[in-house]
């Protein structure tokens, strides 16, 4: 079965449609589309159909998606053999990183990273609600993403989750603010307030929601702003509060308090595809990530706040 093939479909699989495989083959849909009939002309089964204006897979064409991931797995398989002759992971990663998290890890990563003989990173900061992330592993090797702690974890075969650190969620205040005094606020001392949050969908959001759910009280959320450092600022102003990540929060311009009675946090993973940690670069890229975040979780807890982004 042909290799280049195999790539083909699983491009078209993941991004859903034939001229986005195209843009990222560096060729014409047609290319596409001819590669994708000759597949079905080898393995003697209708692998896409008409959908609409474009095509989507069969159950057969998704069968073999999942296959294909095994098939190509293996090939990497074998350039990572390759790589371990030369005794270090050569090669080039592509990472993704939410902003906040680029915040807390991305300083010690790059030096671990240069550490590292003939690795090359590729780094992007992408601002990504948890339905995205699947999607984001046609374009990266490696994905640090993050999630409510209720929410369903990232499920797939065809995925490799990681867990980094959990990092609790606590109420930004105002300085002089009247329940600074306290060191734990509950939610409904703050029914009245007026709210700050990010975008619906994010999970700093889907937490706030979740936390509402659990107590019955409903915030009233005035702005929406994903960039933590403006919020920050708001909040600094008096202008609301918000629910913040603890370790990126600055507590120079804020008061940090924890929620009381309940239990608010998002969890910060790194996601890759199911056979991406053979190559020993993913495989070095993931230890350092894992290694990072293990000491930000350790010496953050407790400790003073930084100033972050969603």
């Amino acid at each position: 079965m042909d290799i280049g093939r195999l790539r083909t479909l699983r491009e078209f699989a993941d991004r859903g449609s034939v001229s986005a495989a195209a843009r990222a083959l560096h060729c014409t849909p047609s290319a596409v589309s001819q590669q994708l009939r000759a597949l079905q002309a080898e393995v003697g089964l209708v692998l896409t159909e008409p959908a609409g204006r474009g095509l989507r897979l069969t159950d057969a064409g998704r069968a073999l998606v999942a296959r294909a991931d095994d098939v190509l797995a293996a090939v990497d398989r074998v350039e990572a053999e390759l790589d371990a002759y030369r005794h270090s992971p050569r090669g080039r990663v592509r990472l993704a990183i939410f902003p906040s998290a680029g915040l807390m890890l991305l300083p010690g990563l790059l030096s671990r990273f240069a550490a590292v003989e003939g690795l090359e990173v590729e780094v992007r900061d992408v601002d990504m609600i948890p339905s995205e992330v699947p999607g984001l592993l046609a374009d990266f090797d490696v994905v640090v993403a993050h999630r409510d702690e209720l929410a369903e974890p990232f499920g797939s075969d065809r995925l490799r989750v990681v867990p980094l650190l959990r990092e609790p969620l606590d109420v930004a205040l105002p300085p002089g603010h009247p329940l600074g005094a306290r060191e734990r606020v509950g939610l409904t001392d703050l029914a009245a307030e007026r709210w700050i949050s990010v975008d619906v969908g994010f999970p700093v959001d889907d937490v706030l929601r979740s936390v509402a759910i659990r107590t019955g009280v409903r915030p009233r959320i005035a702005y929406r702003f994903n960039d933590f450092r403006i919020t920050e600022a708001l909040v600094a102003a008096g202008h609301g509060i918000a629910l913040l990540p603890r370790y990126t929060m600055d507590t120079r311009r804020v008061l940090r308090r924890p929620l009381a009675g309940i239990r608010a946090a998002r969890h910060v993973e790194a996601v890759l595809r199911a056979g991406a940690p053979v190559r020993p670069a993913v495989a070095a890229v993931l230890d350092a990530v894992q290694a990072e975040a293990a000491d930000v979780g350790h010496t953050e807890e407790g400790g003073p706040g930084r100033a972050g982004a969603g």
